[in-house]
C-alpha cells in the first residue's frame, strides 16, 4: 500500500489541471503546479488567481505554482498528467526518468494518440516500460465547477486496486466524490470518446434537429462506444457508469463543454479552424474523431457516428450531409 501521505505534482496548469490541483490542495495534500508558459505562471503565482481559466477562483496558499518541472517531479510522490493527449508522449519521454522513480503515473488526459491510435495508457507502458502503476481520472466533471466546490463525482481507474483506492482518498472530500476501476481501458474509451460525440451533439442542436434527434444521437453513440470497449477487451458495464454515460450526458448537454460548442459553430457553417480559434482552447475531440475512426476500421467495429463526425471534421462534409447520410443508412435490429 502507498502512504497515506503523499505529494502531488500536477503537470499541466490548463483549466483541468489548476481545478484538480486547487482541488488537491484544498484537501491538504502537497501540491506544485506546473506549465510551460513561465510569463502566465509567475502571474499565477503572484496574484493566485487564475484568470485565464478560473476568474472567480482564488488558489489555496499551499499550492505552488513553478516552471520547474524537474523540481516538482522530483519532489512528488504521485505525477498528476493533465494535458491535451498530443502532447503526452513527449513530456513523458523527456521526463521519463523521473516519473519512473517514483513508480507511479496518474493522468486526466481524455483522448487517443492520433497517429498510433493508442490508449494514454498503452503509450504510458511504451515509453516508462511494465514496471509503473497507472491510474486515470475521468468522468462527468467541468473544471470550474470543480474549482468552485460544487458537487460532483468522478472515477479513477488502475489495473493496480491499491493505487486507484489511494488517488481516490486524495481527491474525495464532503463535496468531490471519487468512485474506483479496474477497467481502465474502456474508462479511456468512454473519456476520449464522449468529446466525438459531443461535437455530433453540437452539430444536431446547432441544425434545430430536435429532442428526438438527441436522444436518438446519444444512445445509438453510447453503443458505438461500448461496441468499441468491449471489441478492446473493456467491460460493457463501465460505458453505462461515470467514465461513459455520466460524462457523455455532461458534455453533450451543457455548454461548457468545449467539443460541444465546436459541434454548434461548425452547424453555423464555420470552418473547423476559425471554430478552433474562436473557441481559444484545445478542443480534444478533433484528433480523437480522427484515432477513433482509423481504430474502427483497423479493428472492423461500425461505428457510423464517429465515422460521420471524422468526414465533417477532416475530409470537409457539410454537417447535414452527414446527418443525412446516418439516417439513410439500411433499418436493422436494434443492437450494441
Amino acid at each position: 500500500m502507498l502512504s497515506k501521505e503523499l505529494s502531488f505534482a500536477v503537470i499541466g496548469s490548463g483549466s483541468w489541471g489548476t481545478a484538480l490541483a486547487i482541488l488537491l490542495a484544498n484537501n491538504g495534500h502537497r501540491t506544485a503546479l506546473w506549465g510551460r508558459n513561465t510569463q502566465y505562471l509567475s502571474e499565477l503565482a503572484r496574484e493566485r488567481v487564475c484568470k485565464k481559466y478560473l476568474p472567480d477562483i482564488r488558489l489555496p496558499e499551499s499550492l505552488q505554482v513553478t516552471g520547474d518541472i524537474n523540481a516538482v517531479l522530483s519532489a512528488a510522490d504521485i505525477p498528476l498528467f493533465a494535458v491535451p493527449s498530443n502532447g503526452f508522449r513527449t513530456l513523458l519521454q523527456q521526463h521519463a526518468d523521473a516519473i519512473r522513480h517514483t513508480g507511479n503515473l496518474v493522468w486526466a488526459t481524455k483522448g487517443l494518440e492520433t497517429d498510433s491510435q493508442l490508449l494514454m495508457s498503452e503509450v504510458a507502458a511504451q515509453v516508462l516500460g511494465d514496471g509503473i502503476k497507472l491510474a486515470v481520472i475521468t468522468g462527468p466533471n467541468f473544471a470550474g465547477e470543480v474549482a468552485r466546490g460544487l458537487p460532483t463525482a468522478t472515477t479513477v481507474a488502475s489495473s493496480h486496486p491499491e493505487l486507484a483506492k489511494t488517488v481516490a482518498g486524495h481527491l474525495h472530500n464532503r463535496w468531490f466524490r471519487a468512485y474506483t476501476s479496474t477497467d481502465i481501458t474502456g474508462a479511456q474509451l468512454g473519456g476520449a470518446l464522449k468529446n466525438v460525440l459531443a461535437i455530433a451533439s453540437g452539430i444536431s442542436d446547432g441544425l434545430g434537429l430536435g429532442a428526438n434527434s438527441k436522444a436518438a444521437l446519444l444512445t445509438r453513440g453510447l453503443a458505438e462506444i461500448t461496441r468499441l470497449a468491449v471489441n478492446m477487451g473493456a467491460k460493457a458495464e463501465t460505458l453505462t457508469g461515470l467514465a461513459g454515460m455520466g460524462d457523455m450526458l455532461l458534455s453533450c448537454t451543457d455548454d461548457q463543454s468545449r467539443n460541444r460548442r465546436l459541434g454548434l459553430l461548425l452547424a453555423q457553417n464555420k470552418t473547423l479552424a476559425t471554430a478552433l480559434i474562436e473557441i481559444g482552447q484545445v478542443v480534444e475531440g478533433v484528433k480523437t474523431a480522427q484515432a477513433a475512426y482509423h481504430l474502427s476500421k483497423a479493428r472492423q467495429v461500425e461505428m457510423p457516428i464517429i465515422e460521420q463526425v471524422y468526414k465533417v471534421l477532416h475530409d470537409g462534409t457539410p454537417p447535414a450531409t452527414a446527418v443525412e447520410t446516418l439516417l439513410m443508412r439500411e433499418p436493422k435490429p436494434e443492437q450494441l
